[in-house]
């Protein structure tokens, strides 16, 4: 039996509540539903408005929506060049080990190179075993040597002064 065919495209505004609930598929995957607020409305304005933050890929299988990859601009000041930094990227779970992760990797390192980035980057949970592998198998390199760090709520908002 043949795979389904794949497509990767930009996502569009129509999009907004297929990523609605993909986010939320992802969010309940990685135990954190509870924290998960995305709605249309911040994604039309943080996706579609008029100083857009970040983009979209929409994955495809047989025509059904499968995926996403939701990505935004970074800048190496050590190599000078644009990055693109991968924030989340999620595949149905029924939809998993035909292709589609791969898929949408390819298109992010597309995208990458023809804007003259310097590198994709992106983050993984530590007890995520499966995508670890994943990331092995297509060649990432893991940088242990870095820890991410994180003011949010309330500490973002005192060390703004509000």
């Amino acid at each position: 039996m043949s795979e389904p065919p794949i497509r990767i495209r930009f996502a569009a505004e129509a999009d907004l509540p297929l990523l609605v609930r993909l986010i939320r598929g992802l969010a309940e995957y990685e135990r954190m539903l509870d924290e998960c607020e995305a709605n249309e409305a911040a994604l039309r304005e943080h996706l579609f408005g008029p100083r857009p933050y970040a983009e979209a890929l929409i994955a495809e299988a047989g025509g059904e929506p499968a995926g996403f990859a939701l990505f935004f601009h970074n800048y190496s000041t050590f190599r000078a060049r644009p990055g693109i930094w991968l924030e989340d990227i999620f595949v149905l779970p029924e939809q998993r080990g035909h292709g589609l992760g791969k898929a949408l990797f390819v298109e992010l390192a597309r995208v990458a190179a023809a804007r003259g980035c310097a590198r994709l980057e992106w983050s993984v949970l530590n007890w995520n075993e499966p995508s670890i592998g994943f990331y092995k198998r297509l060649g990432a390199q893991f940088q242990d040597e870095w820890t991410t760090c994180r003011l949010d709520g309330a500490e973002l908002a005192a060390l703004a002064g509000q």
